[in-house]
């Protein structure tokens, strides 16, 4: 096949302007590796790509896609052989370097890691970019004690903010497969409520309840640890509700990226704030953030939380995602 289908976004004379195309094979940037692209998905930063929302793309042309699952088709890295199959995250994907929503990609070898053993390409872009950031922030908390604080303590409640999203669902999935008491915090309460309940929350609150101003930088200790995804005002919340010693592993900024918080948290409780990046992550961290997914996140559940479409798609579910419309993970099929 000497052309390949990709959504290509283009900028000309400060216009944007963004389609799928028909294009050369020789138009893909240099790369060790040839991978033929088989899914990618849809997540917030895809939308704001998509309807070129400024500040994301940094070099022109672009393929968005901030994740892939495919297979090698052509590889010059030793690493890899024609057949293998291999998923990319992070690294600047639809910011710097060409994206997943194309029928082929090339990159570097030390972009890709192998399928993990017992996924599917489709299930590890269900997991994708969200789920992989997910359990990024899971490690991060189990490092700072979170098992041991809530087996030990009163105060045992595992929090997730914008629990009906990608990154959202599957970490109460995976806290609550491994047995912490998961609270759900989310918009859309009377909307998704049994959708968080199967995937394993004991409870779940309005947003709106973390986000109220409290009297004092301080109050009454709840949570254990936190998985954040929305920032802004409910992580301030959070902050002055989590217990001594407590964690909160902030990935995302829906709710907007300023934060007006109070030291107290910090100087009192000794709450650790811990900044979660998942776009320039070491191979060796990679391997074991996809060999734990493999294992700590229920398969059944990941099947009820993924939606198949199309690439045609892409373009009205950006405005969906943007508009927080979207629920779980949806998984283009390319």
């Amino acid at each position: 096949m000497s052309t390949f289908k990709a959504i290509l976004a283009t900028q000309v004379n400060g216009k944007f302007e963004i389609a799928i195309d028909d294009l050369e094979r020789e138009a893909l940037p240099a790369g060790e590796v040839l991978i033929r692209v088989a899914y990618s998905s849809l997540n917030y930063k895809d939308g704001a790509v998509v309807k070129g929302l400024p500040g994301f793309i940094r070099k022109w042309p672009m393929v968005p896609g901030i994740d892939l699952s495919g297979v090698v088709e052509e590889s010059s890295s030793a690493s890899y052989k024609h057949g293998d199959q291999v998923v990319v995250t992070g690294w600047g994907l639809s910011e710097t370097q060409w994206g997943g929503y194309s029928e082929l990609c090339r990159l570097d070898a030390k972009y890709l890691v192998p399928l993990a053993k017992g996924l599917t390409l489709k299930q590890a872009m269900g997991i994708g970019t969200a789920g992989f950031t997910a359990m990024q922030c899971v490690l991060a908390l189990e490092k700072h004690g979170l098992k041991e604080r809530v087996t030990n303590e009163k105060t045992c409640e595992v929090l997730v903010t914008g629990a009906g999203g990608g990154v959202g669902s599957i970490a109460v999935a995976v806290l609550a497969k491994l047995g912490y008491k998961v609270t759900a915090s989310t918009g859309r309460a009377d909307e998704i409520g049994d959708y968080l309940h199967g995937l394993g929350a004991k409870q779940i609150i309005d947003r709106t309840a973390l986000s109220v101003p409290g009297k004092g930088p301080l109050t009454s200790e709840r949570w254990a640890g936190c998985v954040d995804t929305v920032g802004g005002e409910v992580l301030a919340g959070v902050l002055r509700a989590t217990a001594i010693n407590g964690s909160v592993a902030a990935c995302g900024l829906a709710g907007g990226g300023a934060l007006a918080t109070h030291v107290a948290p910090f100087i009192l409780r000794g709450v650790n704030l811990l900044g979660i990046n998942s776009v320039h992550v070491p191979f060796s961290e990679r391997l074991e953030i996809w060999r734990r997914l493999s294992e700590d996140l229920p398969m059944p559940l990941l099947e009820d939380m993924m939606t198949e479409e199309p690439l045609e798609a892409v373009f009205d579910l950006a405005d969906k995602i943007l508009a927080g419309q979207v629920r779980g993970r949806t998984v283009i099929k390319i």
